[in-house]
């Protein structure tokens, strides 16, 4: 939301506000997640882009700590692994977590 301007109040007065980088802000959406909080009770290991340009490092690192999962960041790594670097990496990181 921040991102893209766009304020708690708008997005409950509009419902819906597209955006443009392609993904749609939703209140139906947040509302239910702020009401449904996430119970995560599996063994996780999670790699991250350095470069992530939709997910903060903060963001993720709140989500390790509160259930106990293990992060990599792959430097300059990106949201979308797409890269041949990246993708080797990612080959890497998933053999070596299997």
């Amino acid at each position: 939301m921040a991102w893209s301007g766009v304020t708690e109040e708008e997005l409950k007065e509009k419902g819906t506000i597209h955006t443009e980088f392609g993904e749609d802000l939703s209140w139906q959406y947040l509302d239910y997640v702020r009401t449904h909080p996430l119970k995560w009770e599996v063994p996780t290991r999670v790699l991250y882009g350095q470069k992530d340009n939709l997910t903060s490092l903060e963001t993720m690192q709140e989500f390790i700590d509160a259930h106990n999962a293990e992060l990599t960041v792959m430097e300059d790594g990106e949201h979308w692994f797409h890269t041949e670097e990246q993708m080797r990496f990612l080959d890497e990181w998933i053999k070596n977590n299997s």
